[in-house]
């Protein structure tokens, strides 16, 4: 996986536990993106966390991303929120998306808490672009709720803000009944909300992005083999080993994040055999993400 040096040139807080990073590029432009990108961000402590890219696609100088203290953290927003400062060199991938923004006339944005941050740059692009668009931006407060006044000086009443604590949740199911037929729907946030949003809006209409994996059920693990066509080899991933991890204890140096099938940072190409998916990107043909997938079939080929 390619990286890109960076230095943390300001880290400031956007709502009570979220700060945003302006991280400028080291060594000259940084890779291009598009509204919905995501970047793999290396921390000092050892660990890869991903992040969406929420700052100006045509700023090749910077990119931005916002960050919420999780009290249940694995180690990532914790350490940025009390041990990252400004100054720090930082490595990021190269941009990777999978939450593109697709042409369309009408979009209904939904966002929910830190789920906002792939949703500005797509609001921006809408607007530019002329679209008709609404941004609905929920969160328990005002004052938890990153980018609040900078989206309402920017987009005035396209943007219509719901503090939960104050109003409850926007009626989704009446969202759904006024919503025409070429309007495209974008939601990220929470699991509740996303759950809410797939119950009540077209799934034609409906794109979603989820930081965490959906609650899925699958067989029990099954051991196969990986034929690797390149090197002419085959690894055997055992029924409590990951293909990922059984492809990078034989030597392949294959690059991951998230590890829960969110992230796409594992993603191969698949030349033969039969997958089970077990991501929540959609791998396209010819491709999985290892982390997490598995074989339907005896065994698999990859291009390795």
């Amino acid at each position: 996986m390619a990286m890109q040096r960076t230095i943390l040139e300001k880290a400031e807080p956007v709502a009570e536990g979220a700060v945003s990073l302006l991280l400028r590029g080291a060594d000259g432009p940084l890779a291009p993106w598009e509204p919905g990108a995501h970047i793999d961000l290396a921390l000092p402590n050892w660990l890869t966390r991903q992040y969406s890219l929420c700052g100006d696609p045509a700023d090749l100088d910077t990119y931005r991303v916002a960050v919420r203290h999780d009290r249940l953290s694995r180690g990532g927003s914790e350490y940025i929120h009390l041990f990252l400062d400004e100054g720090h060199t930082l490595d990021v991938s190269v941009p990777r998306n999978n939450f593109p923004l697709l042409p369309a006339s009408e979009y209904l944005f939904l966002a929910g808490g830190i789920g906002i941050t792939p949703i500005v740059p797509m609001l921006t692009a809408a607007v530019e672009a002329g679209a008709s668009a609404t941004l609905v931006y929920m969160g328990g407060s005002l004052a938890t709720m990153p980018f609040v006044d900078e989206l309402r000086a920017a987009y005035g009443s396209r943007v219509r803000i719901h503090a939960t604590e104050r109003h409850g949740r926007p009626d989704f199911a009446a969202k759904a009944a006024a919503l025409g037929p070429r309007t495209l729907v974008y939601c990220c946030g929470p699991a509740p909300m996303l759950e809410a949003a797939e119950a009540a809006f077209p799934a034609q209409q409906l794109h979603i992005e989820h930081f965490r994996p959906a609650a899925k059920k699958f067989a029990p693990n099954e051991p196969f083999d990986v034929h690797c066509a390149r090197s002419q080899r085959t690894v055997r991933v055992g029924a409590e080993d990951s293909m990922l991890d059984a492809l990078n204890h034989a030597g392949f140096r294959i690059p991951s994040g998230c590890r829960e099938g969110v992230c796409g940072s594992c993603e191969i190409a698949l030349v033969e055999g039969e997958p089970e998916h077990r991501d929540d990107i959609g791998a396209p043909p010819g491709r999985m993400y290892c982390c997490v997938s598995r074989a339907l079939s005896s065994g698999l080929t990859v291009d390795l």
